[in-house]
């Protein structure tokens, strides 16, 4: 069972999310708070698995608030503006409510919890990987990997301040290796980590100086990922 608490300053909005959770086995709500000091007070005594947390708060916004979050608590943002969403991910948000939102679409957000908390139980969290290259096994800390770029028959990983690793193998056989919580593929020759994503516009992500672009066919996925 997945511990929730709800933190937003409309009390419907609490409301709902309490009754949507009612319909959802895997989620309990421990507590709701409609002022963010307390919520985050609560935290720190008892830490939860899951937050739904709004963003627009009077004096202590849901971001800040989550910043000062030192468990390693999950969050799902829920605000009635879009362009949050960005900066939300950057935050690793399990993802991100638009008011209002449907019990269908709440129901999204919880099942992604239920397989987040899934992967992360039964395989623990991946650190690294392992890629064939230059004729020997190479390991890759995954958080140093800024994206993954396909040429021809090979992968250019692409890491932070490292040499470029070039490794004979599949956008599927990389995609297999690659925990589906951290990494999305947004084109034809292009996987780029979530957390390293800093803006997404006009189907273009910007990741440090580097640019890339959203493929036609997972324009789709990526929209409803990012919930755009």
């Amino acid at each position: 069972m997945i511990k929730a608490i709800a933190i937003d300053d409309e009390p419907i909005a609490l409301k709902v999310i309490e009754n949507f959770c009612r319909e959802i086995e895997t989620i309990t709500i421990e507590k709701t708070f409609s002022n963010a000091e307390d919520g985050l007070k609560y935290l720190k005594k008892f830490p939860a698995d899951l937050i739904f947390l709004d963003i627009d708060m009077p004096n202590l916004n849901g971001i800040d608030l989550y910043k000062q979050v030192k468990q390693n608590t999950v969050v799902v943002f829920i605000t009635s503006r879009a362009d949050y969403a960005v900066e939300g991910f950057n935050l690793n948000a399990l993802d991100y409510l638009l008011k209002p939102f449907t019990f269908e679409r709440f129901k999204q957000a919880a099942d992604k919890a239920k397989d987040y908390f899934a992967v992360n139980n039964n395989q623990k969290l991946i650190q690294h990987i392992f890629v064939r290259a230059d004729y020997s096994l190479q390991k890759i800390t995954l958080d140093d990997i800024l994206y993954i770029e396909a040429l021809d028959d090979y992968l250019k990983i692409h890491l932070f301040q490292q040499k470029t690793i070039v490794a004979r193998m599949t956008m599927k056989a990389m995609l297999e290796k690659l925990p589906a919580t951290d990494f999305i593929r947004v084109h034809r020759s292009f996987i780029v980590p979530i957390k390293k994503v800093e803006s997404l516009r006009n189907k273009v992500f910007q990741i440090g100086d580097k640019k890339i672009p959203v493929g036609n066919s997972y324009e789709e996925v990526v929209n409803k990922h990012f919930s755009l």
